[in-house]
């Protein structure tokens, strides 16, 4: 991104997806079960972990486990997080890239396939905002992989991913506004190491 372009000015080649008004609502149920206690989540994640929020992952960090993939904003409820939190969230992170709200831009998506594909811990710091790429990290992990993801005021929402949800999820991008091929392509070909 240039100094000068905003958040809200996706160059086009970069600009991949856009949640439509009436997909919002669809995305405040949960997709799996809400848990407030993240030593009690971590007992059921049994596979890679990949933590979607600055809140959640620090909570799965203080319980002792560092995410194989976090990616963090800086914010919470649109709101800064607190200077610990961010300290803690952003220690020794990998990536930086930027994706404006209510998209799914091309560089966090590249971001996402390379660091589920990365032998290592990856933190992936998103200037703008990184709620809706627990959408293609459901996608894109592996079977039985935990995505973690928070819900406002409620907790952290745990979800296993089966095949069935990953057609779930694919079939819920297929209906976001842009170019979903584009998307696929992108986000196969990161995953590929490409």
């Amino acid at each position: 991104m240039t100094p000068d372009e905003t958040a809200d000015e996706t160059p086009a080649d970069e600009q991949l997806l856009v949640l439509p008004d009436d997909l919002r609502h669809e995305l405040k149920e949960p997709l799996g079960p809400i848990e407030t206690d993240a030593e009690r989540l971590l007992e059921g994640v049994d596979g890679p972990l990949i933590a979607v929020g600055d809140v959640v992952t620090y909570h799965l960090l203080e319980a002792g486990r560092q995410p194989d993939v976090a990616l963090v904003d800086g914010r919470t409820k649109r709101e800064a997080v607190d200077a610990e939190i961010h300290e803690a969230v952003t220690a020794g992170a990998s990536l930086e890239v930027p994706n404006p709200p209510a998209e799914l831009a091309a560089p966090v998506v590249r971001a996402l396939g390379r660091a589920l594909a990365a032998d290592e811990s990856t933190t992936i710091v998103v200037d703008g905002e990184e709620d809706l790429v627990a959408l293609p990290a459901i996608v894109a992990a592996p079977d039985s992989a935990s995505v973690v993801y928070g819900q406002p005021d409620e907790g952290m929402v745990h979800v296993t991913v089966t095949d069935d949800l990953r057609d779930e999820m694919r079939d819920l991008l297929e209906r976001f506004e842009g170019d979903t091929e584009r998307f696929w392509r992108v986000l196969e070909d990161a995953s590929d190491g490409e």
